[in-house]
């Protein structure tokens, strides 16, 4: 018995359709991936540099059933203002009292407590963000 051979000869006829096919997605992904990293390296660096003002609740105190006091170390440019926006919640997790507090201040180091009323007694606050004016 002889053996049938049913594949083609070795580079007689050429490359097959499905070798530029896969030439022609590994050259698109390798563009997108590139597109890709390049979009998230400018997002990352727009997002650590161009932050001029950022802060940190350092600790809270439920004053009362209409108050709580937020400690905030912010940090930002010298002469840099900004609005922080605070927000506090009831055991519930329902929002009780949000506030935007003015940064101001030339220093570049702003250490400060500020107020919070509520409209109920508030068991938690958060820092939600800041951005610069």
């Amino acid at each position: 018995m002889s053996a049938v051979q049913s594949r083609l000869p070795d580079g007689r006829y050429g490359r097959s359709a499905d070798e530029r096919a896969d030439r022609k997605l590994r050259i698109t992904g390798a563009v997108l991936g590139v597109l890709f990293l390049g979009l998230m390296s400018w997002f990352g660096w727009h997002y650590v540099v161009d932050s001029r003002i950022s802060a940190e609740m350092i600790k809270f105190d439920v004053v009362s059933d209409t108050e709580v006091q937020v400690h905030l170390e912010v940090r930002k440019d010298t002469g840099t203002h900004g609005v922080c926006t605070l927000r506090t919640r009831s055991e519930d997790g329902a929002e009780v009292g949000r506030k935007d507090v003015r940064v101001d201040d030339d220093a570049d180091r702003v250490d400060r407590v500020w107020s919070v009323r509520t409209t109920a007694r508030a068991t938690s606050a958060e820092l939600l963000g800041c951005t610069a004016r």
